[in-house]
């Protein structure tokens, strides 16, 4: 399963983020915790329906809290060695940034990154000085070297890997250094108390806290969305109304950050069970079996499969396959987001 490193400044509100989406709370002290968020999907609840489910099983991905970066120590000195660890293991990376109580959220990233940077200027100074001795002897290295001469330069500079001028193939180049500014990013500004909810909504001049960071980057009320995660499901629509919201902002959250790990989903639905499995975007049919059981894959015949909402349109997976309307797809098949899936295997 992918996970995402959640990274905030001290008082970022990156812990109640973290137990707003998993559920568990953070205990005090330096370590990491880690949980796992479920994905919201209106398609899943709408198949389990249609099937009478005895059982609905979301997708999910994980999400590993780190503790506050810069916490009692000199900037440069505050990822140990194990959080180090973590992060770089993490597939994705979420900076939490404050944008209340006069914060400046961009003072924030700025902050996080150079944590970062540092962490990876010595990474690619160690990997160069190294390839740097093994090119002479395999020139097949050259490439590496040259991507790790520019991500040094960027680096030095203060600049993260994701914001700088290195292309896509030399960025690939860097992958055995496993940097942490090579990863894929997320911003979510913490706009804090309940009372800023509207804040989240735009804003009282109108203007998105997160609108500075990128398309994708999310303004939250992590305060107001703790709250509502914490309470009883059927109490959280009027709560949300209280608040004057529509919708919680966390599946959306949960969305982005699924999708910025380059997962998708597919679903199986029957009367025992409906549910979503994750699977990595471009997928082919097999692999897809797979994340089912190994069984399924190894011994993979077909796939008969249907868009979700072709399916609900019809009423029944028997009714679809009565009236033809069900695919029946090969090896080859690049399995798309939503779509519903029946394998045929023999082992």
């Amino acid at each position: 399963m992918e996970h995402l490193g959640l990274v905030g400044l001290p008082d970022s509100g990156h812990d109640r983020l973290f137990a707003a989406l998993t559920g568990l709370d953070v205990p005090g002290g330096f370590e990491k915790v880690v949980g796992v968020a479920s994905l919201p999907d209106e398609r899943l609840s709408a198949l389990s329906e249609m099937s009478h489910s005895k059982k609905t099983v979301p997708a999910g991905f994980e999400v590993v809290f780190l503790p506050p970066v810069g916490a009692g120590a000199q900037p440069g000195e505050s990822l140990g060695s194990r959080l180090l660890g973590s992060l770089r293991d993490a597939d994705a990376v979420l900076f939490v940034l404050r944008g209340f109580d006069g914060h400046d959220p961009a003072s924030d990233l700025d902050a996080l990154e150079y944590e970062l940077v540092l962490a990876d200027l010595a990474s690619v100074e160690t990997r160069l000085a190294k390839q740097r001795r093994a090119v002479k002897g395999d020139k097949g290295l050259a490439a590496e070297v040259a991507a790790l001469e520019k991500a040094a330069a960027a680096l030095g500079d203060g600049v993260p890997v994701y914001r700088s001028d290195l292309s896509a193939q030399e960025r690939d180049l860097l992958a055995p250094v496993f940097l942490l500014t090579n990863k894929p990013v997320l911003v979510v500004v913490n706009v804090g108390e309940a009372g800023d909810a509207g804040a989240a909504a735009g804003g009282a001049d109108g203007a998105d806290p997160a609108a500075a960071f990128g398309p994708d980057a999310l303004t939250v009320a992590v305060d107001l969305e703790a709250e509502i995660a914490a309470c009883d499901p059927a109490d959280r629509p009027e709560l949300l109304e209280s608040f004057g919201i529509d919708e919680s902002v966390l599946p959306r959250l949960s969305r982005a950050a699924y999708h910025l790990l380059g997962r998708r989903t597919f679903f199986t639905t029957g009367d025992k069970e409906t549910r979503a499995w994750t699977f990595r975007a471009g997928a082919r049919a097999p692999e897809c079996a797979g994340v089912i059981h190994s069984d399924l894959e190894r011994g993979f015949i077909r796939a008969e499969v249907i868009r979700w909402d072709e399916l609900l349109a019809i009423g029944s997976w028997a009714k679809a396959k009565e009236a033809n309307r069900l695919r029946v797809e090969g090896k080859q098949y690049e399995v798309a987001d939503g779509d519903v899936v029946e394998i045929r295997f023999n082992v």
